[in-house]
């Protein structure tokens, strides 16, 4: 099961997997106390339980768009994510995309580490954090090194467990909490409406920088249709269940906005079953740590790569996992325990650098190339791409420019956004605005002499299939 790839290309010989696979991945890699956490940010700003469902929902579809359709991005070219946005960015223009995405890694993975604590000595009692912090990170480290298979596995068969106990759950939550009469809209606030949502949004966005690292090696013959609507369903079912059941205990508990109101709501509906919640709970918080380190390794290769070339290797792999790992361990010793204060600023920046990076990933892949990329130029230091693609980059800083009027963060509010009362609507502006700036400039791309070299690269890296071609 160890796997021998890093950021290299998976030849078709070595492609494996089937596509329903990435639904119950997606979904136990979204369900966890973290998603659960997000629906604490309508509630303590106000906003009712009906109405945090609903920016949830909306969330969910904006969000869950922009990544399920970078799945097909694996199976057709057999790379990394953030390796394929060297053809829009550059070898080394793409280096401010793979810092975004690094940082959402080591936010998310820092968070979680707070998280996956919480919930451990909630059932086994106070105490130092720092022994449990080295054991978790130890933990999901170790799953990461084993790598791809390892990681689909363990997230696969927790789906079963999570549904069970989870549908347990959410139906004892409503009954004992007060039964129809909890399930009501409640007030609505327009600021904490648009937090709620963005907060959503920008969490499935920042899934973006790595669906494709958990695609690249189903068979290259794989079609666009499954495999976004499996990546599709697990991400929006899960977080359109776990982000109200937050809201509802943020909402129906006195200090209810936090992860330990599992456990506490669990104990509730039958002694001792809160116990069992939050451990399985905490146990899918860690795996999916692993899922954030196994992408930060390869974000952290593609970017020395774009500088220094490597040659991938299993001991390569191992060393970025221990490196990233200890990384992540040691920011989160040193950020405070609680982290509701900083969070929904988090998933906020987390929207902010992804929208504009999706935007112009998604419309180079399906609307001006086609998917039609040479795979050997993405890692050549002559590439026909270059090593600074200044149409991508300047198309991300005018998105981010086009948004910044409406950023809502804890140290900064955009003068749109104080004009709105608060109001983050910057998703409105980047998207469109970054999208249609790029495919303006790209139009001027010579994707003649692309498409020769795409097919060139397709004949050098498959040279013993008959019908390569037609499987793309």
């Amino acid at each position: 099961m160890l796997e021998r790839h890093s950021i290299d290309y998976v030849p078709w010989k070595e492609r494996h997997g089937k596509v329903w696979h990435q639904g119950p991945f997606w979904f136990t890699s979204n369900f966890v106390l973290f998603t659960l956490a997000v629906g604490f940010i309508g509630p303590l700003a106000g906003l009712g339980l009906g109405w945090t469902a609903v920016a949830a929902a909306a969330g969910s579809v904006i969000g869950t768009f922009f990544m399920a359709f970078h799945a097909n991005q694996g199976p057709r070219l057999g790379v990394p994510q953030m390796i394929q946005s060297r053809a829009q960015f550059g070898t080394r223009g793409a280096i401010f995309g793979l810092l975004a995405a690094l940082f959402v890694y080591v936010g998310l993975n820092v968070f979680n580490i707070t998280m996956a604590t919480q919930g451990f000595q909630s059932v086994v009692g106070p105490g130092l954090r720092w022994p449990w912090y080295v054991a978790i990170v130890a933990i999901q480290a170790t799953i990461a090194m084993v790598g791809y298979d390892m990681i689909h596995l363990v997230q696969r068969w927790l789906t079963y467990v999570l549904v069970l106990v989870f549908a347990v759950l959410t139906v004892g939550s409503v009954i004992v909490l007060g039964g129809s009469s909890v399930l009501r809209m409640g007030p609505l606030n327009a600021v904490a409406f648009f937090s709620q949502l963005a907060g959503v949004a920008g969490y499935l966005i920042a899934y973006s920088v790595y669906v494709s690292d958990y695609t690249r090696y189903l068979p290259a013959g794989t079609k666009l249709k499954p495999v976004v609507l499996w990546t599709y369903a697990g991400a929006v079912f899960s977080t359109i269940w776990l982000v109200p059941l937050g809201a509802l205990f943020a909402i129906e508990i006195k200090d209810g906005a936090t992860v330990t109101s599992v456990s506490t709501v669990g104990n509730m509906i039958s002694p001792g079953f809160g116990i069992a919640v939050m451990l399985i709970s905490s146990i899918a918080l860690v795996t999916v740590m692993s899922v954030n380190t196994y992408g930060a390794i390869l974000v952290t290769l593609t970017a020395i790569d774009g500088f220094r070339p490597i040659q991938s290797s299993v001991r390569l792999r191992v060393i970025g996992a221990i490196a990233m790992s200890a990384l992540m361990l040691a920011i989160a010793l040193l950020v405070p325990e609680r982290f509701e204060g900083e969070f929904g600023g988090f998933l906020s920046l987390m929207l902010y650098l992804l929208i504009p990076w999706s935007a112009i990933n998604l419309v180079d892949y399906y609307w001006v190339r086609r998917g039609k990329y040479s795979v050997i130029d993405m890692f050549s230091r002559t590439s026909l791409y270059g090593q600074w693609a200044w149409r991508g980059l300047f198309s991300y800083a005018v998105g981010l420019l086009a948004m910044a009027p409406f950023f809502v963060l804890p140290f900064y509010t955009g003068p749109g956004a104080r004009a709105l009362k608060g109001v983050d609507i910057s998703i409105v502006f980047g998207l469109p605005v970054t999208a249609l700036v790029y495919y303006s400039l790209a139009r001027s791309l010579d994707l003649r002499s692309e498409e020769v070299a795409y097919e060139a690269s397709l004949a050098a890296l498959e040279p013993s299939t008959v019908s390569r071609l037609e499987a793309y």
